[in-house]
This record gives C-alpha cells, structure tokens and sequence, in this order.
C-alpha cells in the first residue's frame, strides 16, 4: 500500500464519457503541484451519464491505481464532476432583514437559503448555489458583504439543478471502489477554475466545454457565473459521423479523427490521402484527407451553432468581451477554434490547464481541463481554517501555524 504524502493531498475524478481521469494534486506553500494522473477509456457512460455501473466501476478502479502508482498516494477522497442533457441552471434571488445593522456570516447563510427556496421536482436536487452579487440598502455590486453595515440584504444565486439518480450513481460507482465523494462539482464550473482568468470572468467570457458525449456551457460576466447549459453533442458523434460516412469501425474512426481529423475543409491540401481500414475483413481504401474534413465541418459547426443559439437565448451575447474559452478533448481538432470565430463572431481560444505546478506538461492540454479543475476547485472550498485561499489561486497556511512552526525550530 503506497503511504501518504506529507502535503494536503486533494483528487479531481473526472467521470467522463469517453475516457475516466484522477489527477492528483498536492498543496504546497507556492499553489497547487500535479504529482499523479491516472486515465483509463471509460465504457459505462453514454452523454455524461452512467448507463452501466459495473463498467464504470471498474474503469474508475483502473484510472485511480494508475494516479496513485504515480503519486506514490493512497487515494480515498475524491472531488468529482457531473454532466449531461439532464443539468438545468437558473437564475434565483432572495431577501432578509439584517439582524443588529451589520451582516454576519448567519445573514449570509440566511439570505442564501431564501434565493434558492424555489419549487425543484422531486426527481431533481440542487447540485450548487452560485452566489452572482449581494445587494446592501440598494448598494449593488458587493461580492463580500460580511461586516458591512445595512439593514436589508439581497442575493442574486445562479442554482445549478441535476437529476437525483444520475448524481447517486456517480457517487454509487466511486464507493463502489471504495472511495468517498468529497463534492459533485458541475464539469463546466470545474473546467473554468482550471482555464479562464479572473479577468476573462470579470470582462465577461463563455467557456464552451466539449467532451465525448455532451458540450458543456457556461456564461461568466462581472466575475460571478451567470448562466449553465448542456448540448447534449460531442465528441463521439464525430467519431460516429466519421464510421458511418467512410464505413469503418468506431475505434479505427477514433483514431483516424485524432490523427488526420481537421474541422475546417479549407485549411487541407487537395493532394493529402489517408488510408481507411474497411469493415468486415475487406481491403483498407486510400481516401482524400479533405473528405474526411468534408464529413467533420457540419457537425462541428452545428455544435458552435448550437452554442450560439443559447448564448443568444440567455441575452448574454453583447456582455462577452473576453470572447470564447473552449476546452474539453474534442477541441484538439484542428481548425476547431478557426471554426468557432466563424460561426460565433467573437474572438476564440484554446483553454489550457494553467496556474498550476509538478507535471505541467503531463496535463498541459484542454482533455485534462475538467481534471485539473476539479483539484482547483478541492483546494479553494477546503476547510478554510487551516488554507486561506489568495485571489490568485495559491495556498497559504494560515500565520497561526506558521508560529507554532518558528517556536518548535526555536525551542
């Protein structure tokens, strides 16, 4: 049994649709240090949610040996992502009296619970209450009001609701394994600690998740979360796209996305061929690598047209100064983020893992977003007595234990 590691050691578990992920992160005095990750295909999912436990058991199983072989870390607590046609978010606010004129951590708490104190089916849970602004005596804006002086406080939330099912079978599949469920974090939240700056979020940014089976959106402006979607498209329906139009089978279609795949037909060479294996034992036909682009570019462009649809829809489109953030495994395509500007009109990039340290160019790459996020997004909702979390991301333990560290040196 490997031994724990000396540092605070915390697991993102990214239960995806086409591959399971554990990052391991240990905290240090400088931030977060990537020390293991683990990834394994994942078979029991279908767009983001779980279909066939026992598949996923076992490769949620393989995924975290490998983290923990690598880490050299007895893995037991987890952060975990959800995703999936089933997650819906809205906006919410509540109001209270301030109790003695100043806010208190108990108003706080208070006035919360009035914002989400809304009519949710029985067959759906609240998975977040994402504090947008607080609202003192009509003074807006406020993003911590513990301390100030007022007699009527408003919250503006965004609540993030899912299916109750689908949230207990992730947690079912990872105790299964024998692992505890720290938080379920919405994937796209988790992708954004991970890639986006404070100030893409507080200019106003959209970060467009792509995974295997779901895209994944979400809205950011003023520095707080102000919208969520989930198309359920993604990755797997290029790979499918891909064997239906060039009759090859799926895993060969996979491949011949990773390694040939382009999502704007413009950007190949006419004289480029690839070789197409056939199904059934039949000889492998050469092909024009521009057909294969020819059977990528609508799909990939109805994605984008479906992203800008919703960001139309929530009336958030003006408010993107920061442009477009996308991420996920499907973005490695080439010509993806050519593609988007088209579609989108706003200027797009590549999100990448940053603000992090240990294996940097291990998880250097939009597939290990969610990932990365998920150990982010553990290390800042830590108990905050013993971190204390810099707008910057890095972690500091609080003075009171760096004296008592001073006084045994001395003494």
């Amino acid at each position: 049994m490997a031994k724990q590691k000396s540092g605070e050691i915390i697991v993102g578990l990214d239960i995806g649709t086409t591959k399971i992920c554990a990052i391991v992160g240990e905290l240090t005095d400088s931030g977060i240090d990537i020390i293991g990750i683990g990834t394994h295909p994942s078979k029991g999912l279908r767009k983001g949610v779980v279909v066939n436990i026992e598949a996923t058991v076992s490769s949620i199983r393989r995924a975290v040996e490998e983290a923990e072989l690598m880490a050299g870390a007895e893995i037991s607590h987890v952060y975990t992502g959800i995703a999936g046609g089933h997650i819906k978010g809205f906006n919410s606010q509540g109001i209270v009296a301030v109790k003695d004129k100043e806010v208190r951590e108990a108003d706080i708490a208070r006035v919360i619970d009035a914002a989400k104190a809304v009519a949710i089916p029985l067959d759906r849970e609240v998975i977040h209450v994402l504090p947008q602004e607080f609202i003192i005596d009509d003074q807006g804006g406020i993003k911590e009001p513990l301390g100030m002086a007022g007699v009527r406080l408003e919250a503006k939330v965004h609540i993030v609701t899912g299916a109750v099912s689908s949230a207990q079978n992730i947690v079912k599949c990872a105790n299964r394994t024998g692992l505890n469920v720290s938080d379920i974090v919405l994937q796209p939240l988790a992708s954004a600690e991970a890639v986006l700056s404070e100030d893409e979020k507080e200019l106003g940014v959209c970060l467009v998740d792509i995974g295997g089976g779901t895209t994944d959106i979400a809205i950011f402006s003023g520095g707080s979360i102000v919208h969520t979607a989930v198309i359920a498209l993604g990755g797997n329906n290029l790979t499918s796209d891909i064997a239906i139009g060039l009759r090859t089978p799926a895993h060969e279609a996979e491949r011949i996305k990773q390694k040939y795949g382009c999502a704007l037909a413009s950007m190949i060479n006419k004289d480029e061929t690839i070789e197409v294996p056939s199904v059934g034992g039949r000889q492998p036909r050469v092909l024009g690598r521009q057909i294969l682009s020819e059977i990528l570019e609508p799909r990939v462009e109805e994605i984008f047209q479906l992203v800008h649809r919703e960001i139309q829809k929530c009336g958030y489109e003006d408010l993107l100064a920061s442009g477009i953030v996308i991420t996920g495994g499907s973005t490695l395509l080439a010509g993806m983020p050519e593609l988007a500007e088209e579609v989108l009109g706003l200027p797009v990039r590549r999100g990448m893992p940053r603000g992090i340290g240990g294996l940097v160019d291990v998880v250097k790459s939009p597939m290990y977003a969610t990932g990365v996020g998920l150990v982010v997004y553990g290390a800042k909702h830590m108990d905050r007595r013993m971190f204390r979390i810099r707008e910057d991301g890095n972690v500091y333990k609080k003075v009171k234990g760096r004296m008592r560290e001073w006084l045994e040196e001395i003494f």
